[in-house]
């Protein structure tokens, strides 16, 4: 299979690399031989890479290092690559200014899986939506949809990503899914996690005390700024039977110095921590300090979001639920149908700080019951991400819908029997 992720810099440890390894490795332990094309950060980086999969051949990462405005121009890379390998399909992951993998695939008669994982048209009032009508006469939006029907299949969190012009019964929904062999509270080692508890000054778990943790981007709408409001409305409101909760917030990104400055106008320094950029691969040990987890979404904040519905898959809940967190997150879909209410946690109407801060004072009530209760709906939440949202299943999906478009049908099914 070649796999093309032009605008994607992996492998690396943000969300879209996360997903195309995932993915890759999952593909490559059910028996494919995965080629990816990708970006590098820089001409230093290795523009060739192999990287290892236990229980599956490796994954051949084809890399350059142009800007991502100019990713179609992977065309002569891809062609070459394609010529070399021979791949049976090719599987891209969209990107408005790509689109060779597909182009490739179109001309030369290969079955074809397009993934989306974002708005492919921007919102009308938007300046690329702008941009594109009045400058470009359509060409974005001709090129969007032109992929759409090229591919057999495209595959998305949520079909509102596509232009409403394609065919629906061509799109496949499919969440994204957590590493639940990485994610995984009892493979955290126990002495570096007290470690780590100590250098970031959290007190050691008990029914008076609770860690509340967000991992994220500091971004309007990924709902921080909602978390802290919250935080400080629990410390303004705070009785003295409630337990003391600290906030580790994990990550960074524009929002990460006005969020400082709001913890200390607050006065929540004494109880908030943040860490800035976590790698991926420290992060099941910060996740195991915590008692919960937090996505605190907020669509308002994003004009994709507000246009499509929440189309995001999003890792940081299955990751939490790996980790056998309890998750507190928006009311709204497909979050509502990730976690249920009082079985794997809370709910809250999205955007609403005074809503969040009563939730995360019942849900961490003080009290052994309580703490007997957060346990139960712990475990539930592992067992759910195992069962439904993990990259293995994720990667069992995609291998039931690729392996009809690349299994020759037999001469003899095609043959209508003698009737005589």
């Amino acid at each position: 299979m070649l796999y093309v992720a032009s605008a994607v810099v992996a492998p690396g440890s943000h969300g879209g690399a996360t997903h195309v390894v995932e993915v890759a490795s999952e593909l490559s332990k059910l028996g494919y031989q995965m080629h990816v094309v990708c970006a590098r950060s820089n001409r230093r980086e290795a523009a060739q890479l192999s990287v290892t999969v236990a229980g599956g051949s490796d994954i051949h990462f084809h890399r350059y290092a142009w800007p991502k405005l100019i990713a179609g121009l992977t065309y002569p890379l891809i062609r070459r690559l394609a010529t070399k390998i021979r791949p049976d399909l090719i599987m891209e992951r969209y990107y408005n200014f790509a689109g060779a993998g597909i182009l490739y695939a179109h001309r030369h008669g290969l079955p074809a899986l397009l993934e989306v994982n974002a708005l492919m048209l921007d919102p009308l009032g938007s300046r690329k939506r702008q941009l594109d009508r009045w400058v470009l006469f359509n060409r974005l939006k001709w090129w969007a949809e032109t992929q759409c029907r090229w591919a057999n299949l495209i595959v998305t969190p949520l079909h509102t990503t596509v232009p409403s012009a394609i065919n629906r019964a061509k799109i496949v929904e499919l969440p994204w899914g957590a590493n639940v062999a990485r994610f995984d509270q009892t493979k955290v080692d126990f002495n570096a996690a007290e470690r780590l508890r100590a250098a970031l000054g959290l007190p050691a778990r008990c029914d008076e005390r609770r860690v509340v943790v967000f991992a994220g981007s500091f971004r309007h709408w990924h709902g921080v700024e909602t978390l802290v409001e919250a935080a400080r409305l629990w410390l303004q409101n705070r009785d003295v039977a409630d337990p003391e909760l600290y906030f580790l917030l994990l990550g960074g990104g524009p929002l990460f110095e006005t969020v400082q400055k709001k913890v200390r106008e607050a006065g929540l320094e004494a109880w908030v921590r943040l860490t800035g950029p976590v790698k991926y691969a420290q992060m099941p040990t910060y996740l195991s300090l915590a008692d919960c987890g937090v996505a605190p979404f907020d669509t308002s904040r994003h004009a994709p979001l507000r246009e499509a519905g929440f189309f995001w898959s999003p890792l940081k809940i299955f990751e939490y639920m790996a980790m056998a967190l309890p998750t507190i997150t928006p009311d709204l879909r497909p979050l509502n149908e990730i976690i249920r209410p009082g079985l794997e946690g809370f709910l809250y109407h999205e955007g609403d700080a005074p809503a969040l801060a009563t939730v995360l004072q019942t849900v961490l009530a003080a009290g052994s019951e309580n703490t007997a209760r957060l346990q139960q709906m712990g475990r539930a939440a592992r067992a759910r991400v195992v069962e439904k949202y993990s990259w293995a299943a994720h990667g069992a999906a995609l291998d039931s819908l690729i392996r009809p478009l690349i299994t020759p049908i037999p001469l003899s099914s095609t043959i209508t029997p003698s009737t005589s």
